[in-house]
């Protein structure tokens, strides 16, 4: 039986730990897995600004050649202890769709499986990176004029992510949902967001896509929960749409991490 977990970044991470691919390979076949994905954040698209601090949030482009070399050359060496697949968490940003159509005809042919994910919402023309920390969550409530706003334009920005014309090579799998609750316990959310959470799930059906059952925001201070949460994984497997784990691992100890979680909701449904 497969054990995968589809959603691991790498050293390459400007943002992560300088744990070697060799650390976070050791951990998953530690944890008894037998796939493991790294999805490095790819380069962000040419001309967009990360609106960071510290202009952190992605790969360099001048890297991705020794981050896919570097996977590459794994892949190789552990192909008797586990599969390795080189991938790419995507980052889906608006007004920037043929640059990541561009980059992604470029280095496409090199992965095996890649993750779409929207962290970068775009607000009275500001871009904002929407997880960063709380305080710019905040701000981003500011701009829009409220909560319910801010989710209205990132679970619309996730269904365009997912119906975007990205080429041959736009990833098969649509990043952590729910990413939009990750300061829930500091912005507790009193609306509904079902009918548009419904609309996703219908449009992740359509398209053939899997979804990433990402188990990060167990480990978050102001989120405690999956992204997607068991609500919508409920729906997505009445759907039969496949959910694959991801740790969202940043450091090697990560690899893994609440896999039993996954695993026990999965089996519930």
């Amino acid at each position: 039986m497969r054990k995968k977990d589809g959603h691991v970044h790498t050293p390459f991470c400007p943002h992560g730990t300088k744990d070697t691919l060799e650390m976070y390979i050791a951990q998953a076949v530690q944890e008894g897995f037998t796939d493991l994905t790294f999805t490095e954040h790819a380069p962000l698209p040419k001309g967009f600004i990360d609106p960071t601090p510290m202009k952190d949030s992605a790969l360099d482009y001048n890297k991705m050649e020794d981050y896919i070399q570097s996977v590459q050359e794994m892949k190789e060496k552990h192909k008797n202890d586990i599969r390795i697949h080189i991938g790419l968490e995507v980052d889906y940003i608006q007004d920037y769709e043929q640059e990541i159509t561009d980059f992604l005809n470029e280095y496409g042919k090199f992965l095996d499986d890649s993750i779409l994910s929207v962290h970068f919402l775009k607000i009275n023309d500001r871009y904002y990176c929407m997880d960063f920390d709380e305080k710019t969550f905040g701000l981003m409530i500011n701009e829009a004029g409220s909560l319910y706003h801010v989710h209205h334009i990132y679970y619309n920005e996730v269904l365009k992510s997912i119906n975007s014309q990205l080429g041959d090579y736009k990833p098969k799998r649509i990043g952590h949902i729910t990413l939009v609750n990750k300061f829930q316990k500091l912005y507790p959310v009193t609306f509904s967001t079902l009918k548009i959470l419904e609309k996703i799930l219908a449009s992740v059906k359509e398209k053939n896509l899997e979804l990433d059952y990402n188990v990060a925001g167990l480990r978050k201070e102001y989120c405690g929960e999956t992204y997607p949460n068991s609500d919508i994984i409920y729906l997505a497997q009445k759907q039969k749409i496949p959910l694959i784990y991801g740790s969202d691992a940043h450091s090697a100890r990560d690899v893994g991490k609440n896999y039993t979680h996954y695993d026990l909701l999965r089996n519930r449904y």
